[in-house]
């Protein structure tokens, strides 16, 4: 059905030319699974969106051929690809509220692709639409129909995604990090809807991720990319027990592992560093306050505290409560009940987008140097040996201090987050899904560049995340949180292997972890 041989792809936007793709080789047949696995800059998405016929038709060169049932995609016509783009080959990006329009309802948007493809009247389209979100396992498709994309929950709206995707009933399905963003629970049920749509609907998927463990669930065949070229592909379960490539098998290596034997520290003669007392907090839909407006209660009654040095891990569905308790801690969220003692006014925040959460009009050097601003009584001169100090502290050279965000990878731009969340001598670091954005090697170097900080400065890091791996590798406590309330709290062994809530079950059977 699909075959792409020797796809080339070179931007042309720069003084000298950049080669993204080297000679790329796929070929899909119906009903086929195909996973694409590397890190960032590697080639995946830009491969894609090329059979996609999404990649700009300026400043770059394409080379080879990209055969679409005996037609060819690379060189046909900008009319011949819009008949097969949403009908025969469709798309599901990463962030649903960016690939969303924000001002048309659901409906709208699932039907858009009819619109273009079919004769159908807006009775059978709005029947065809209901059908879609129906497959994609929406509950109330009739009241959905209706909505907009900000009413609706994360997961929700990457259905919604999947049912504007296969309303057409394509045969090629493209899904780029489609879970990314999600909690466990709701990438589990992703991953089982796409499952049923390439059995039901023989939809062949091509399915584009970063998180290797997800890729070994779901697909048949894997496609590993490094810088531009294929360095393996094969059986996934062939490639994942026994890689042949030096760079698989380091790609592998960093998938962190729930190991029965992992060393767990002991905290009993730390001293206590912070403690959060019966906090509670929620939102109203006027005033944004606790209990007035008829709001919705998010936490209800959290008590834990932190000793010097621990890295405490917490871990929820979307919805929970999680960031909200982050917000109170570093003082973004004023409107609580409870009490907040010990290191409350020293805590310090890594968001998860570092690229939303960084200035993008400001030099990484000028970043750093504000909290130093706002506090006042430092030189100039001081403010920026400061900021040298704090790059070397982070693993990154002095000169990055010059550049601005968009010139930093995804890994370098998380570290300068880490920095400046580090420059007013926080002892408390709270990391909200600090990692989850990252492709596994980085994100290796980033837990060990925390842990090393946590050794050298005796951080105490709450330590935030879906990733239930990555919270077992880091963490020397866990807490699990439903309905704004902690339902189970012990050691990572503790939790994972001798649980007693059945929502910790739930959690770990969701992400795959133990089995």
């Amino acid at each position: 059905m699909l075959e792409i041989r020797d796809l080339n792809i070179e931007f042309h936007d720069h003084s000298v030319p950049e080669t993204v793709v080297y000679d790329f080789d796929l070929s899909m047949k119906e009903g086929d699974i195909v996973g694409i696995v590397g890190e960032s800059g590697s080639g995946k998405t830009m491969s894609a969106l090329a059979l996609c016929g999404l990649l700009a038709r300026h400043d770059m060169e394409k080379r080879g051929q990209i055969l679409f049932e005996g037609k060819e995609l690379l060189t046909c016509s900008r009319q011949e690809m819009r008949t097969l783009q949403g009908k025969e080959i469709s798309i599901i990006f990463q962030e649903p509220m960016t690939s969303l329009n924000p001002v048309k309802t659901i409906g709208w948007q699932v039907e858009e692709s009819l619109r273009l493809h079919t004769d159908l009247s807006k009775e059978e389209r709005r029947e065809r639409a209901l059908w879609a979100l129906r497959e994609a396992e929406l509950a109330e498709p009739e009241k959905v129909y209706e909505q907009y994309p900000h009413e609706l929950s994360g997961g929700m709206r990457q259905r919604v995604m999947i049912a504007a995707a296969i309303v057409c009933q394509p045969k090629i399905l493209v899904a780029d990090e489609p879970t990314t963003a999600l909690d466990v629970t709701i990438q589990a049920q992703i991953i089982q809807l796409l499952l049923k749509l390439n059995k039901e609907q023989k939809t062949a998927i091509l399915f584009i991720s970063h998180d290797l463990s997800l890729v070994r669930r779901l697909c048949r065949r894997v496609v590993v990319m490094q810088n531009g070229y294929i360095v393996e592909q094969g059986d996934v379960e062939e490639i994942f027990r026994s890689p042949r490539e030096k760079y698989t098998k380091r790609l592998i290596a960093s998938i962190p592992s729930c190991d029965r034997k992992k060393t767990e520290r002991d905290y009993s003669g730390a001293p206590e560093i912070f403690r959060a007392e019966n906090i509670a907090a929620g939102y109203s839909a006027s005033a944004g306050l606790f209990g007035k407006g008829g709001g919705k209660e998010v936490l209800k009654g959290i008590s834990f505290s932190m000793k010097k040095g621990e890295i405490l891990g917490l871990v929820g569905e979307s919805g929970c409560g999680k960031s909200t308790l982050a917000r109170i801690l570093v003082g973004l969220k004023k409107d609580y009940r409870g009490s907040l003692t010990g290191a409350a006014d020293k805590v310090g925040m890594v968001f998860q987008d570092p690229y939303g959460s960084l200035n993008p009009a400001k030099s990484v050097g000028w970043i750093l140097e504000e909290p130093l601003r706002l506090r006042g009584g430092i030189s100039g001169a001081d403010r920026r040996r400061l900021v040298l100090e704090m790059l070397q502290k982070v693993g990154l050279e002095e000169s990055i201090a010059g550049r601005y965000p968009r010139q930093l990878s995804g890994g370098q731009r998380q570290r300068v987050c880490i920095g400046l969340a580090l420059m007013s001598g926080p002892e408390v670091l709270v990391a909200d899904e600090a990692v989850s954005a990252l492709d596994v090697t980085i994100q290796a170097q980033i837990l060990k560049l925390l842990l090393k900080l946590r050794d050298e400065m005796g951080l105490a890091i709450l330590f935030i995340s879906h990733d239930l791996r990555v919270v077992y590798q880091i963490c020397d406590r866990v807490m699990i949180m439903q309905n704004g309330e902690i339902v189970e709290e012990g050691t990572p062994r503790k939790i994972y292997f001798e649980h007693s809530h059945p929502y910790t079950a739930q959690l770990l059977e969701a992400s795959g972890v133990l089995g």
